[in-house]
């Protein structure tokens, strides 16, 4: 059996497709490019398909990764081709390493954000991003299955800066300043998303976008606590030698 692990992508409209609309549409490009998948046992088999992290409906993503396992040998390059060929531009398959290590799920310990801020002047949101940075805890609440939860967003933002767009069309829609944060989360426990803290941006500065942020993950993986960066997963497997 070989296990191919897979970088994937959301991207415009696409970023509005569930994990579970994103699934059915990964098991019919798997049988459009005639991949020998390899199932399950028991009544009702399914393709071993393995997701890690996936992100929040109605965000975009440059870092999304699953892993699946074959029955026969395969180029990684050359099916990453006939998976992407496969599925509707916007879920675009852009990396593909054969598995040589363990543990992918284990290297996912921080993602980092893009919010695009349209409406919200530059100097509001370096305030902002200042009262967050400088606050010891920033509490905030969200409503669960399980009812109201009440939990602290700052000790989860490993770093958050606040960028300011130029004029570039693919930058802002508008020719109005938009106000574009950075940051860099970790992977904790219960999760702290982008809208958590955009929460605690409200609490600690009074930050209110006119209208919903543009959030994207620009890449997850593994968090150096000495550099601050968050790194490739999957450099690993094209590092360590075939067996």
């Amino acid at each position: 059996m070989q296990r191919i692990r897979l970088r994937y992508t959301k991207r415009g409209r696409l970023r509005f497709t569930s994990h579970r609309d994103f699934q059915r549409a990964f098991e019919r490009a798997l049988r459009r490019a005639e991949v020998p998948m390899a199932y399950s046992a028991g009544f009702t088999p399914h393709p071993k398909v393995s997701y890690a992290n996936a992100a929040p409906t109605g965000t975009g993503s440059e870092a999304e990764y699953l892993e699946i396992a074959l029955t026969e040998a395969r180029d990684p390059e050359r099916l990453r081709l006939l998976l992407d060929e496969s599925l509707p531009a916007g879920l675009d398959v852009v990396d593909a390493v054969e598995a040589r290590t363990s543990g992918l799920a284990d290297r996912l310990t921080a993602s980092v954000w893009e919010l695009r801020l349209e409406g919200v002047r530059p100097a509001e949101a370096e305030a902002a991003v200042a009262a967050f940075n400088a606050a010891p805890t920033v509490e905030v609440q969200r409503r669960t299955k399980n009812g109201v939860r009440t939990f602290d967003t700052r000790s989860a933002v490993a770093h958050l800066e606040s960028l300011t767009t130029h004029g570039s069309p693919a930058d802002r829609p508008t020719d109005r300043p938009c106000a574009i944060l950075r940051l860099v989360v970790r992977h904790v426990t219960p999760a702290v998303r982008p809208d958590d803290v955009l929460s605690g941006l409200r609490a600690v500065a009074d930050l209110a976008p006119p209208v919903p942020a543009a959030v994207t993950r620009l890449a997850q993986g593994l968090f150096d606590e000495e550099t601050g960066a968050v790194t490739d997963p999957l450099a690993p497997d094209r590092e360590a030698k075939a067996p």
